[in-house]
């Protein structure tokens, strides 16, 4: 799938292009989700600029926070990839710099419906990288999918060990305090509890854990059911056409994730140029075609396939968005989620 010899065709580019970067900046260190990147993109940046990408990944916000936080200066990454809530708790605390928008020609190539949100407003300190959403995958080779129209239907007790949950503490509780009737961001201390107690009944149905590669225990029979991410059905679906994607009727788990440069980052002129490079609409569009989750980048969106742009797995419906809720901060109440999260696990 990946062009190898891409950074061998490009090398003609790269003497030229290198000069504009002090010495220190041929590099930059990127912390992003697990398979969120597609090769080809990090070689012809490399190819293009000179700038070697020094790769790594995380499968969770709260790996990616502890990680963070205790970084000293000049030790740590010079981007990552936070979702919408993360964004607000690390700009609250101090953990991100500014970005600098002269530096980023290509900004304007973003939806503006997607951007000055309250959990970073003028996007002072992030850039949307790719937004999708968390519903239900069913197998349905071994399980009919009309039995599965809700969270609800998750606890069913024929589903002993057939079920799979994301690795996300703030998608788990939220999938339970949705199926309570209550939101998904949920404050409350006693809603949280109801929620814990609800995962308590689930967990004889839990098989696994997984937020590495949420569709492998889909695609390798160690799971028939459970909580995936939209993107991940799609790659699943290429190999495999019985794992089908539904949105829950108590609505769909959506979210942004975002590119912000920590506040202990060194390579900062690297950084918001390998930035400016994924916001190039034909970047953009390889990366969601590639890896199935939807850009907020509207000329990449307008560039590409008429099967990508209207699959439905990559971009519900208006219908859809509108019931699902997309992840917001939730302050102080993250301490109650973090113990409630610790004593789901450990009961597993």
């Amino acid at each position: 799938m990946h062009k190898k010899n891409l950074l061998a065709a490009a090398l003609t580019g790269v003497l030229a292009s290198t000069c504009v970067f002090a010495d220190e900046n041929k590099v930059v260190y990127f912390y992003n989700w697990s398979e969120y990147m597609p090769q080809q993109v990090l070689e012809q940046f490399e190819a293009e600029t000179g700038i070697k990408v020094i790769y790594t990944s995380f499968d969770s916000n709260e790996a990616m926070y502890a990680k963070l936080r205790v970084l000293d200066e000049g030790s740590g990454y010079d981007l990552a990839v936070p979702s919408t809530y993360y964004v607000n708790k690390m700009r609250n605390e101090g953990l991100l710099q500014a970005i600098d928008k002269t530096k980023l020609s290509n900004y304007e190539n973003l939806d503006s419906s997607l951007l000055n949100k309250p959990f970073d407003p003028n996007n002072t300190y992030s850039v949307p990288y790719l937004w999708g959403s968390t519903g239900i995958a069913v197998n349905t080779a071994s399980l009919n999918p009309a039995d599965f129209t809700r969270w609800q239907d998750l606890w069913k007790p024929e589903l002993r060990e057939r079920v799979m949950l994301t690795n996300d503490m703030r998608e788990v509780f939220g999938m339970a305090l949705m199926s309570l009737g209550y939101s998904g961001n949920d404050t409350q201390p006693e809603h949280i509890r109801q929620a814990y107690e609800k995962l308590r009944e689930l967990v004889p149905n839990v098989r696994t854990y997984n937020s590495d590669a949420p569709r492998m225990p889909y695609l390798e029979g160690e799971t028939d059911v459970g909580l995936i991410w939209n993107g991940e059905a799609y790659m699943a679906q290429q190999e495999d056409p019985n794992i089908q994607y539904i949105y829950p009727e108590e609505g769909v788990i959506l979210w942004m994730d975002n590119l912000v440069i920590p506040k202990q980052a060194k390579h900062v002129e690297a950084a918001h140029a390998f930035i400016n490079f994924l916001l190039r609409p034909e970047i953009a569009k390889l990366i969601s075609e590639e890896i199935g989750y939807a850009t907020p980048n509207q000329k990449a969106l307008a560039m590409m396939d008429e099967n990508v742009r209207t699959n439905p797995v990559v971009y519900p419906n208006k219908a859809v968005v509108e019931k699902g809720e997309f992840q917001q901060d939730i302050g102080e109440a993250l301490s109650v989620y973090e113990k409630y999260w610790e004593l789901l696990k450990a009961s597993h």
